[in-house]
């Protein structure tokens, strides 16, 4: 999974990279992996989301496909179904409280599961806030890598994944047939959350 670092102006690259979902900018800094989004198939979605990532870095980004080469041979090797865990440092400036440990869950589910976003909202700390664990999948800016797809309502329906949810259901097939998840997948990330709630509970009452 990657490993989360926090910078503040580091220089940033950009390359624009075919996969199944379709073209996806991917932006990188020195401190890591910095953006990832599939983009629209319409006129200037390149530019619109380069400009878009420039602003949130607040720096220039330079086109360099050296520089993300690392990030695409790995997600070449994902969709592939060749690799089940990405080895990126993660550049996450700008996110921190609930949402920085949320992503944290998130990056904690494994391939080939899924967890609801209550269950998200256990894992990081703060139980019944499902809303805000939504938020936080939504406002993550790197796609796939930090696998927000992963999360589903709790009635198991997909949800709106940025307005793409047959993306998201691309993604949870791909990772269902090379894992050969079973039903009883769920089970580990259920037990996982249910004792972060009883952590969070053993708490409250020593206070």
């Amino acid at each position: 999974m990657g490993r989360m670092t926090t910078s503040a102006h580091a220089p940033a690259a950009f390359a624009v990279h075919p996969t199944p979902l379709g073209e996806v900018l991917v932006v990188v800094t020195d401190e890591g992996l910095a953006g990832l989004h599939v983009l629209e198939v319409r006129l200037g979605a390149v530019d619109a989301a380069v400009a878009a990532a420039s602003a949130a870095l607040r720096a220039v980004l330079e086109p360099d496909a050296t520089a993300t080469a690392s990030v695409t041979t790995q997600l070449d090797e994902y969709f592939d179904g060749a690799r089940r865990d990405f080895d990126l440092p993660l550049d996450l400036r700008g996110t921190d409280g609930f949402v920085r440990r949320a992503l944290d869950a998130i990056c904690g589910i494994p391939y080939g599961e899924t967890a609801s976003y209550g269950e998200v909202a256990i894992m990081a700390g703060s139980p019944g806030a499902h809303r805000a664990a939504g938020s936080a999948c939504a406002r993550t800016p790197i796609s796939i890598v930090v696998p927000a797809h992963r999360v589903v309502r709790a009635d198991g329906s997909l949800g709106e994944y940025g307005g793409h949810p047959e993306h998201k259901r691309f993604l949870l097939d791909l990772e269902a047939g090379v894992a050969g998840a079973a039903p009883a997948a769920r089970v580990a990330v259920a037990q996982v959350a249910a004792a972060a709630q009883a952590g969070t509970a053993q708490a409250s009452e020593a206070v």
